[in-house]
């Protein structure tokens, strides 16, 4: 008799650990053959509301810390994802994908996490200004983190587009809830046990599997959520989820960005999760001379 093979049992990932989704429930994604590839929790609301309280607890301490850092922390994570290169390269393989266009994928993925770790501590020296005023003062803008972000992951990849949605989100000290793709999920658990080997702190990146359906409306309602990246695939859902962000007027935005181009290493995309913060600080003049208290 032919051999039947254990599935692997893919968990979630909220606060650094690895708990099964509150539900209980499950479900098979298949590959392009029409056989099983793991069993996959089916997340419910409750993950999510257990997901956003642990990443507001770790966004005070993550976006304490300095810039550099978050970009060694976010440099560590790369280093991790290139010892397991060739696992990720295997699960994107199972899940469909040639061998070329899954080490291409793979190398691409770490590339951009060295990519937006570089910008931790540039991005502000950047994008910061000092505004022309009328009075005597200096007129100060820089940027600060909105709080905890929810990302819906790509549906069509399963690295990339889950990297490069992430990675914009914590270089610049925000904490993130992410939903990964439904039927693409192996990597995103895969990357999760890198961040619980890394040196990122637990809370900053959770991780839930399941359906968008089921969670997209939750994203939008949900009152501790600051912002939503929707990079999902439907205008249907877009606009379902902007008119649930309505309710405590959260910012969305609807990436429909192939990330797989290299002209999507954008800081840009650092720049939509950051608030400007304006101060004004006074002058007085003496003797012809400038200064400033």
């Amino acid at each position: 008799m032919e051999r039947l093979p254990v599935l692997k049992t893919y968990k979630i990932y909220i606060g650094g650990q690895f708990p099964r989704t509150e539900s209980g429930r499950y479900y098979t994604p298949l590959d392009k053959k029409g056989k099983p590839l793991a069993n996959m929790c089916l997340s419910s609301r409750k993950d999510l509301r257990n997901a956003v309280v642990v990443a507001r607890k770790a966004f005070g301490g993550w976006s304490e810390r300095s810039a550099f850092n978050r970009s060694q922390i976010c440099y560590r994570i790369a280093e991790m994802l290139e010892g397991r290169r060739d696992q990720f390269i295997a699960e994107i393989i199972q899940q469909g994908a040639t061998a070329a266009k899954a080490n291409q994928e793979v190398d691409l993925a770490i590339d951009r996490v060295i990519y937006y770790a570089g910008w931790c501590d540039k991005y502000t020296a950047v994008f910061s200004s000092v505004n022309p005023v009328a009075s005597s003062h200096f007129n100060f803008s820089t940027h600060e983190p909105m709080g905890v972000v929810g990302i819906i992951a790509p549906q069509t990849n399963a690295l990339i587009g889950l990297v490069s949605s992430i990675l914009p989100v914590i270089v610049g000290g925000n904490t993130c809830v992410v939903l990964a793709s439904e039927q693409l999920p192996l990597c995103a658990i895969t990357f999760a046990e890198v961040l619980a080997t890394s040196d990122l702190p637990g809370g900053v990146i959770n991780i839930l599997t399941g359906t968008e359906k089921e969670l997209i409306e939750q994203f939008g309602t949900h009152m501790d959520i600051n912002a939503v990246l929707y990079a999902g695939g439907t205008t249907e859902n877009a606009t379902m989820l902007e008119a649930a962000a309505i309710v405590n007027v959260k910012r969305v935005f609807h990436y429909t960005t192939d990330f797989a181009k290299m002209a999507e290493e954008n800081p840009y995309y650092i720049m939509d999760f950051q608030e400007l913060k304006t101060t004004w600080h006074p002058i007085e003049h003496v003797g012809g001379a400038t200064s400033s208290y």
